[in-house]
């Protein structure tokens, strides 16, 4: 049985879909003017995991994950330059190339991390006939004004807005939240639809039944969840900071269209610190993917090191504590390299009962581990229950070790963790595999002259042995 933290209900729910056996999710994705760091990935690294528990739980989900590439100011309170136009400035280049180049470096940072694709990835700027159908359902219902920079939506005609997040209405001061805004009619009240500045021609700029500019943020998410999802949603996904204003406004918006609730589930995740402080370029410790892989580490590395904290913990990134995720990676791949070098037909009577036992710890601990991430995704205690029985793989000679739980095994941690261990294997041929059981049976009839000769012969092709107590392991040179 699967349960989630919803902060919908700030209780740790039973997850049932609406049709059984289907779910639907949308994860707030990117806003595409700069460089993603590591606190940026945390959420899809979150949320990757997510996907890969409700499969494991035997349902079919349909993601959506939007792009935002307009509309994504600087301030909450709807002032301030918009980000792609902040970006183009800085690089000197147009908000479309800006949004075409972050978009790649973020779907190159995907598959670095191997995420998984959503079913829809979709861009604010392709959907902006269904923000302008959105924002005009709201304004036939009663629920929008204008301003003399755009189109805003009243919050005092929805009156469970401040339920979601908690808010204190009464004590929200002007500019307490947000900045002073002298026309909007509440401190809350947010734009659906910006007005482009007199006399500024905007790369990107459409027309509309109000006049000429942008959708504001966090229409784009409501109107592409509804367009590909249904009125509906199983799950919708963000950081904690999403909570008093992104998602607040994208639940008054979509609730006051359709009359229904937007979603059943909201998920939230906490923040990436780095050194015990809030990332931040001016500190020197927002680093990207790239500055990790200067320093020597990969993204399944970074991937790892996440997937040891809680999703709903703060976690501290640390150079020392990346490190220990990347030797953890390094020995659970020189573990997982083991399994083409065991057999199911290599125990020997005497040994049976033994190796029952560990194999029986291998064939274990995928469903106990998942016990562990049905509760709340609860992947520090999922990875302790692993590495148990990594430790039981490792302590146990090869040949008690059987190849299909091996294989299995291995399997299941990269379904679920996506860290590739099956990749972990040094690539050798069957002749070069055959050479090595060769070499075990002379060892055992003590045929050390044979044992040199194909050891030597596997050197020259670039295999290298090593003779453990457990048995032989190799390697490639």
């Amino acid at each position: 049985m699967l349960k989630l933290y919803n902060t919908l209900t700030r209780s740790l729910d039973e997850f049932v879909t609406q049709t059984p056996g289907e779910a639907t999710l949308y994860t707030c994705g990117p806003t595409v003017y700069s460089e993603p760091h590591i606190g940026n990935w945390v959420a899809y690294i979150r949320w990757d995991t997510l996907i890969r528990v409700l499969r494991q739980n035997e349902y079919h989900v349909t993601r959506v994950m939007n792009i935002t590439d307009v509309g994504h100011l600087t301030s909450d309170a709807d002032d301030g330059e918009d980000k792609m136009e902040k970006g183009a400035r800085r690089e000197g280049i147009t908000a479309w190339e800006v949004a075409e180049r972050y978009t790649n470096r973020f779907l190159e940072g995907m598959t670095a991390l191997n995420l998984l694709p959503p079913e829809q990835l979709c861009k604010a700027t392709e959907h902006i006939p269904q923000q302008i159908a959105l924002v005009n359902i709201l304004e036939q219902k009663g629920y929008t004004y204008p301003t003399s920079d755009g189109i805003y939506y009243d919050t005092s005609k929805f009156p469970t807005y401040a339920d979601f997040a908690h808010l204190d209405l009464t004590a929200l001061r002007e500019g307490a939240r947000v900045e002073a805004n002298k026309e909007k009619r509440n401190p809350a009240d947010f734009a659906l639809w910006k007005f482009s500045p007199e006399g500024v021609k905007r790369d990107m700029e459409w027309d509309s039944p109000w006049g000429k500019g942008f959708p504001g943020w966090h229409l784009e998410c409501s109107a592409m969840a509804m367009e590909y999802l249904g009125d509906t949603l199983d799950i919708h996904t963000g950081g904690i900071d999403h909570i008093p204003v992104h998602h607040t406004n994208e639940i008054a918006q979509s609730e006051a269209v359709t009359g229904k609730r937007f979603s059943n589930y909201w998920l939230h995740c906490a923040h990436l610190l780095s050194n015990g402080t809030k990332l931040s370029k001016s500190l020197g410790n927002s680093y990207t993917l790239d500055d990790l892989a200067k320093k020597g580490f990969s993204a399944l590395d970074f991937r790892l090191f996440i997937l040891q904290s809680h999703y709903r913990t703060e976690t501290n990134f640390t150079f020392e504590n990346l490190e220990a995720a990347h030797n953890r990676l390094e020995r659970w791949r020189s573990i997982a390299a083991l399994r083409w070098q065991t057999h199911d037909t290599l125990v020997d009577d005497d040994d049976k009962d033994s190796a029952g036992r560990v194999n029986g710890i291998i064939l274990s601990a995928p469903h106990a581990a998942l016990e562990a991430l049905n509760d709340d995704l609860n992947t520090p205690e999922a990875l302790t229950v692993l590495e148990r029985a990594m430790d039981a793989i490792e302590a146990a000679p090869l040949k008690r070790l059987q190849h299909s739980a091996l294989v299995e095994f291995v399997a299941w941690i990269d379904d679920v963790f996506g860290l590739k261990l099956a990749q972990s294997t040094p690539d050798i041929s069957d002749e070069q595999k055959q050479r090595i059981l060769e070499r075990e049976r002379a060892r055992e009839n003590k045929d050390w002259k044979a044992s040199d000769t194909l050891r030597d012969k596997l050197a020259a092709d670039g295999v290298y042995l090593k003779d453990t107590p457990g048995g032989t392991i190799w390697n490639r040179l």
